[in-house]
């Protein structure tokens, strides 16, 4: 999937939606210099191609009892396809597991699975490993999150 070219105008609107996807359209439209009604066309075709993939509340875990963050790196047991296939179809059962990334280098596969706590997590990783056979499994906790944002580093300056 090759990205698509987007203008000043488009890279500000992604901006702003980044950092608040809450804005009324008029607040939007101001903010980016346009009217209304070119501003929400725009919003719809950067929707429509993909590159607006969703609009969502950002939820602070811990204030939902969510306080364990852990990373979890996976050698895999071997690289066929029936394998990555297994593992793509496992890892959409647990909901626990909010990143996956296939990886290059030491590691295949790189998890980030937020629990409630360290037996919730235990019970994550012995069913994980109990479903599906892998080389190694690591767990790596997180001790602080420092910096969290969903918001790219998009540049508006530049066409």
């Amino acid at each position: 999937m090759s990205a698509i070219t987007l203008d000043r105008i488009d890279r500000k609107i992604l901006f702003e939606l980044m950092q608040d996807t809450t804005l009324p359209v008029a607040q939007l439209a101001e903010r980016v210099g346009l009217s209304q009604t070119p501003c929400w066309k725009r919003v719809q075709k950067l929707e429509a191609a993909g590159v607006i993939t969703g609009r969502v509340a950002l939820v602070a875990p811990e204030q939902i009892g969510l306080r364990l963050t852990v990373f979890v790196e996976i050698e895999a047991a071997d690289h066929t396809s029936d394998w990555r296939e297994a593992f793509a179809d496992l890892m959409s059962v647990y909901p626990e597991v909010v990143e996956v990334h296939r990886m290059a280098g030491e590691v295949d596969y790189l998890l980030k699975v937020v629990v409630p706590d360290m037996a919730s997590f235990d019970a994550f990783y012995l069913s994980l490993t109990d479903e599906l056979p892998c080389r190694n499994v690591t767990s790596k906790f997180s001790m602080e999150r420092m910096k969290a944002t969903t918001a790219l580093p998009i540049d508006t300056i530049t066409p």
